[in-house]
């Protein structure tokens, strides 16, 4: 099993975190998203640009259908995974249309690129 994130919101984070001269941060908590690790906040403290994993977003998903997701793949607890967004995938994320899917073993993770779906924006 594993998660997708979209292109079109991935994107925009790993263009802030290279502008920014930082890493990307694979975050495990309320949701899986990446996020900038020096990025613009908004008034109410949050990180503006956040990329969650389709069907992993607690604003918008059900909280039983992403938590279960959520610790299906990535497992009971909380985390957070410093990446280069220079390099490897990320860099592919950057030039092209691709979607970025993520899986994990007890381990390892493993972040590749993938087509993105048709018909689903």
């Amino acid at each position: 099993m594993s998660v997708r994130f979209k292109s079109t919101d991935l994107r925009p984070v790993l263009t802030e975190a290279v502008a920014n001269q930082c890493r990307v941060i694979l975050v495990k908590d309320r949701g899986v998203y990446f996020l900038a690790e020096r990025g613009e906040h908004r008034p109410d403290g949050r990180q503006k640009l956040i990329a969650y994993a389709v069907g992993c977003n607690p604003d918008v998903d059900p909280f039983d259908d992403w938590w279960a997701l959520a610790n299906t793949e990535f497992g009971g607890d909380d985390f957070g995974e410093f990446l280069d967004a220079q390099e490897g995938v990320f860099a592919r994320i950057l030039q092209s249309e691709d979607d970025l899917e993520v899986s994990a073993t007890a381990t390892h993770l493993s972040l590749r690129a993938v087509p993105p779906v048709p018909g689903r924006s």
